[in-house]
């Protein structure tokens, strides 16, 4: 096996759509699966982008975006979201709802199952991806989301959580 396919052994993955906006207020939706927390206090999470991603530019410019888990039900509007696109609004037209973020002026997606507020914290160039750590200013899940969360496995395999396993 190559070595440039390492990640794939660190499967599944959650996934989220992280939103953003530009400058002009223009939302933007992406899903990433290299995701994770990064620490409990502060809170913070990172995602790592390929550095031309719209997503990174964003942010970049107004500092904020919000992590939407989604679950299964999402699939078909989160395969849209990972599609090239030239349009205004990424979000609606996946045919997701966009609701009012609590924190932050990115909307955050209503069919998700939780929402991360964030802004960003800083950026490291880590080989051919730029890590993305932001500072977690709210979360909010719906009950048992654990249990309903997407998972990547690679490229277009998804699989969502099958059963506890307990020491």
């Amino acid at each position: 096996m190559e070595i440039k396919n390492f990640y794939k052994s660190i499967a599944p993955r959650p996934i989220a759509i992280i939103t953003t906006i530009d400058k002009e207020g223009n939302p933007n939706a992406a899903p990433f699966s290299f995701i994770m927390p990064v620490s409990i206090d502060p809170p913070l999470v990172c995602f790592a982008s390929a550095p031309e991603r719209k997503t990174l530019k964003n942010i970049r410019e107004t500092k904020e975006f919000v992590f939407n888990i989604p679950s299964e039900e999402s699939l078909s509007k989160l395969w849209f979201c990972a599609q090239k696109y030239s349009g205004k609004n990424k979000i609606k037209d996946a045919k997701f709802t966009e609701e009012r973020a609590i924190k932050v002026k990115v909307p955050r997606i209503k069919e998700c199952i939780a929402w991360i507020e964030c802004i960003l914290d800083f950026e490291k160039e880590c080989g051919d991806h730029i890590l993305v750590v932001g500072k977690v200013l709210e979360f909010n899940a719906i009950e048992n989301s654990a249990l309903k969360t997407l998972m990547h496995i690679t490229k277009n395999k998804f699989c969502t959580p099958g059963k506890n396993v307990n020491p």
